[in-house]
């Protein structure tokens, strides 16, 4: 997402886990109820935390339940849609549209050797797969402070996003615990973040997030990076089947000056749809199925 690594975990491992949560500035689309019974509202707001956070590191580290799925990005890079596969080794991919075409032969034909490099040089697979594994490191680390790292209060209102007509949401706002000491660099980033949360009565799972940086956030005392106020990340999350939750929207729009020379105006959209599970497979089989499917005509 950026050229900052630490920030890269941040970003794509913890966001799309429950961190960044709405202020009360922004609004989804969402319809007040006062129908929530009392009985849920009677619980402390940390307990449901407490419990989602659960769920999420269940999610991030999930075991055995594989998917293949489409994914679109669109990014500094440009527009592109993926055709993802989930392995026992890690996840891999492979380009399908950009800019909402099909690839040229000549495109087709370089996605085409940099799969069949991956399958000739598993060294290099797994050293892709290590630093995912670290980022995974960084987002557990993160996720099981935000208990403490927060204080938590009941949204006026309970306003439900309406997408999820048989759930019923408890909606939570939170913002910074004044008392919440960051142990690390990048637990500073939680000190600049307040907001709100929808998530499901039942199933304790995060249904949507939405989120904003209030005031800016050094890292490092700035000298490696600064995140400026302002700054703004929407994430919905579904149930992809076998209680396998997992992101289908993710937005982000932030600034970010690194290492004290370059700000960054980070902006990136993120959808993924189409999921269906799949068997647990080797790294090179999940290519060889990607190489074996027809791209798309149009």
């Amino acid at each position: 997402m950026n050229s900052l690594p630490f920030l890269g975990l941040l970003f794509v491992f913890f966001c799309p886990r429950l961190l960044f949560a709405a202020t009360f500035h922004i609004q989804a689309s969402t319809n007040p109820n006062t129908s929530i019974p009392q009985s849920l509202l009677a619980i402390p707001p940390r307990s449901w935390v407490v419990d989602t956070t659960a769920k999420e590191l269940e999610a991030l580290n999930y075991r055995d339940n594989y998917l293949r799925y489409r994914m679109h990005v669109v990014n500094a890079k440009g527009d592109q849609v993926r055709d993802v596969i989930e392995s026992r080794d890690g996840t891999v991919a492979r380009l399908l549209l950009r800019d909402g075409k099909p690839l040229t032969e000549q495109q087709d034909t370089d996605e085409r050797e940099r799969l069949t490099d991956m399958l000739k040089d598993p060294d290099a697979f797994a050293k892709h797969v290590k630093n995912s594994q670290s980022g995974k490191k960084v987002a557990d680390q993160l996720i099981r402070l935000m208990p403490d790292a927060m204080i938590y209060t009941y949204a006026p209102g309970q306003p439900q996003t309406g997408k999820h007509p048989d759930t019923t949401e408890v909606v939570i706002d939170y913002e910074p615990n004044p008392k919440f000491h960051p142990p690390t660099t990048t637990a500073e980033a939680l000190t600049g973040l307040r907001g709100r949360a929808w998530i499901d009565s039942k199933t304790k799972v995060t249904l949507r997030v939405e989120g904003q940086i209030f005031r800016g956030v050094n890292f490092g005392w700035g000298m490696l990076a600064h995140i400026y106020p302002g700054g703004h990340l929407v994430l919905d999350q579904a149930d992809a089947g076998n209680g396998r939750w997992i992101f289908t929207r993710f937005t982000e729009r932030i600034s970010v000056r690194a290492l004290m020379v370059k700000t960054l105006n980070i902006q990136s959209d993120v959808e993924a749809w189409g999921f269906q599970p799949v068997p647990s497979m080797s790294y090179q089989d999940a290519i060889r199925q990607l190489l074996n499917t027809p791209l798309p005509v149009h």
